[in-house]
């Protein structure tokens, strides 16, 4: 019955975001953009567990803190522990973790409208943490500043991010992918980036 329900759902967001009716072809943030001028005055959360962030006084990361003067690949997602994020996109960014190293990329990083405390609880049940730094976008600024956002009510998930990645250079956006639907990872995954580094 569980599965039937989450099927339905699933197939209902599906066939929204098929229609065209939540999901945008475009973003405002494309190659050449700033991406730290695009969202002003945005933070992210770094993951942590709820006492590290108590001690830290609750601190958020300014993007200029993980953007400037570093060669960073960023991907966002729908969301921690759902399936094709879980299974198939954060994975394969961990498994090639050495080929971005190899082409110069200071950081890997996984950014999703969630909380940090989920983030991080997600990226040790991944075992990614040493690999991808993960950041929760916990009010989802950053993505509807960049206008990566869409409508996952249909599968009980409300407003999310789109799936998508970059390769951002000192703050410059030099690529970016952007999925059709949330389900999919055929132009977000790591070996798409890789071949645009």
């Amino acid at each position: 019955m569980a599965s039937s329900v989450v099927k339905r759902a699933t197939c209902s967001a599906v066939a929204v975001l098929r229609s065209g009716a939540s999901l945008r072809s475009y973003a405002r943030v494309a190659s050449g953009t700033d991406i730290i001028a695009a969202a002003p005055n945005v933070s992210l959360q770094k993951a942590r567990s709820w006492d590290d962030g108590v001690s830290s006084k609750f601190s958020t990361t300014p993007l200029k803190d993980i953007f400037k003067d570093k060669k960073v690949v960023i991907f966002g997602l729908p969301g921690a522990y759902t399936g094709v994020c879980s299974n198939k996109h954060v994975p394969a960014y961990k498994d090639n973790i050495e080929k971005f190293k190899a082409k110069g990329i200071d950081s890997v990083v996984c950014v999703s409208i969630n909380d940090p405390y989920v983030m991080n609880a997600w990226a040790e049940k991944l075992q990614a943490q040493d690999a991808i730094e993960f950041y929760g976008d916990f009010d989802g600024s950053f993505h509807k500043s960049l206008d990566l956002v869409t409508d996952l009510s249909g599968a009980l998930l409300g407003t999310r991010s789109q799936r998508w990645s970059a390769y951002v250079v000192n703050g410059k956006v030099k690529a970016l992918n952007v999925e059709e639907a949330p389900s999919d990872v055929k132009v977000s995954g790591a070996d798409t980036i890789l071949e645009q580094i």
